[in-house]
């Protein structure tokens, strides 16, 4: 993980030793600072069977419009590609979207944006919405900004598909804490279609509420 600057202050923790606010951009531009793929995202064992486990689950053969929230270097927004007619790929770091870019040129379908979520979020609606590894980043009142997000943006009948390491970090949530937390939050406008857990990380998938129909 990225060491803090010298003279800098130190993030606020926890008892358990959890970071106590959301990671902030500074935090990911020092991840990249010193190596391209610091999560390994394209050589992975692990990532690889994540991201086919994450294509098998999509309840629909195709979509008409993605969103990859934290879509690093353009992995699995690649693949992701051959589902969707459009894909957005959002990310913090400048250098990261670039070689999104360019993992992505042969899929004229992707686009990408810097955003960092929930503060930034991009415009248009989606049927598609993919947070893998990311939401464990955020605190909870940022987790509950980023489900807020999530609603604003579903199309009716939208799948929002959650992927998260069951591992032990310094995040300011564990991956339990981040989906569980996103499903309660979401409850008003999504209901779990389907779940699944490995020994490494766990995988669900909500549908948002059809609309309601016309009186």
């Amino acid at each position: 993980m990225a060491a803090a600057q010298a003279g800098a202050q130190e993030p606020a923790v926890t008892e358990s030793g959890r970071r106590a606010k959301s990671l902030d951009t500074d935090y990911f531009k020092g991840m990249y600072a010193t190596e391209a793929d610091p999560w390994k995202f394209a050589t992975s064992a692990y990532e690889r069977a994540k991201y086919q486990a994450t294509l098998e689950a999509l309840p629909r053969p195709h979509y008409a419009s993605a969103l990859d929230v934290g879509c690093s270097i353009g992995v699995f927004t690649h693949q992701l590609c051959g589902r969707c007619d459009a894909v957005l790929g959002l990310d913090v770091v400048p250098s990261v979207l670039e070689a999104a870019r360019a993992r992505c040129a042969d899929c004229p379908n992707a686009r990408f944006q810097l955003a960092a979520v929930p503060g930034q979020w991009p415009d248009g609606r989606f049927d598609l919405i993919v947070i893998s590894e990311v939401a464990y980043y955020l605190d909870r009142a940022d987790l509950a900004r980023l489900v807020a997000r999530v609603e604003g943006a579903v199309l009716p009948g939208a799948d929002i598909v959650l992927v998260h390491w069951l591992g032990v970090a310094h995040y300011p949530l564990s991956g339990d804490d981040a989906a569980e937390g996103f499903i309660v939050g979401a409850k008003g406008f999504a209901q779990v279609l389907k779940q699944s857990r490995t020994a490494e990380y766990r995988l669900d998938v909500l549908r948002a509420n059809e609309a309601a129909p016309a009186r």
